[in-house]
């Protein structure tokens, strides 16, 4: 079946998972509901099947939401680029294999820098961009915390865990969030199958991540020159990609809306999945000048 051909489905629960040949390797998509293409960009170790449901069901609303695994990572063949100028050109091979002539795209964290890069190498073709609890390009202020590597690396993620790496374990409601978007994951078999745990693919994230913020491209001084909508949604307890982090480019950026939420983790979309899908939906309502 080609790209043309794709079956969509109305909730993500019932999306198949198809394929999509991208230079020498088969990678894995989902597609749910109608609209303008939405295309999701993953965070470490994220696969297909640890998207929130509801989040994306929510997003399907108006939208075409793809989402999809990175080469080698999942259900996808091939070998993650670790230099992020490779995996926006990816995105781009992604693209044209998909037939989406123009998109919308939205990076969570890994996906965020990811998102990045593709925005700045090809600002062409992003109708509008959503960046999701990650960092901007070039050294942070606010590092990665010891315990989010300590957790994130380990080999499967239970929920005490999830609560520190995505929620705020402070919070009463915040933890009550963390286990019904774990239900629903997890609804689906197989989700810990698919999760990428080697030490040599680890590397390979890490290695990307830290190219981005050594920031030879000069990628933080070209963000501040895109006209392309941006917008940044942050928790206020994020452990890995602190949102205060964007706080010395907020008067440079042209065309940015910033988003924060209160006694919040890393993972914004999975505590409140309506309330940021409401946000990106009135995001991408907006004209693209």
């Amino acid at each position: 079946m080609n790209a043309n051909e794709v079956a969509t489905a109305t909730r993500s629960v019932d999306s198949s998972t198809q394929y999509v040949q991208v230079g020498n390797d088969r990678i894995a998509y989902r597609s749910t509901g109608q609209g303008r293409p939405l295309l999701l960009a993953n965070r470490l170790r994220g696969t297909l099947d640890t998207w929130d449901p509801l989040f994306l069901d929510e997003l399907a609303r108006q939208h075409r939401v793809v989402t999809f695994d990175f080469p080698g990572i999942g259900y996808s063949d091939g070998t993650l680029p670790d230099d992020m100028s490779q995996v926006a050109a990816f995105i781009d091979a992604l693209a044209d294999a998909l037939r989406l002539a123009q998109f919308a795209l939205l990076g969570w964290s890994w996906g965020g820098l990811a998102a990045q890069a593709y925005l700045l190498d090809y600002p062409q073709r992003p109708s509008h961009v959503v960046l999701l609890a990650t960092n901007p390009p070039g050294p942070v202020e606010v590092p990665l915390q010891p315990e989010f590597l300590q957790r994130a690396t380990k080999p499967v993620n239970d929920l005490a865990d999830e609560e520190v790496l995505f929620f705020e374990p402070a919070s009463s409601l915040s933890r009550q969030r963390a286990r019904q978007s774990h239900d629903r994951i997890y609804a689906r078999p197989g989700v810990v199958d698919r999760i990428p745990a080697s030490a040599e693919l680890l590397q390979r994230y890490f290695t990307a991540a830290q190219g981005y913020h050594a920031d030879h491209e000069g990628r933080r001084g070209r963000l501040a020159q895109v006209n392309i909508p941006l917008l940044v949604i942050a928790g206020d307890h994020d452990i890995s990609t602190a949102g205060q982090n964007w706080f010395p480019l907020i008067g440079q950026l042209r065309d940015a809306e910033f988003v924060f939420y209160s006694q919040t983790g890393h993972a914004p979309q999975h505590q409140h999945p309506e309330r940021v899908a409401a946000h990106v939906a009135a995001f991408l309502a907006r004209p693209h000048a």
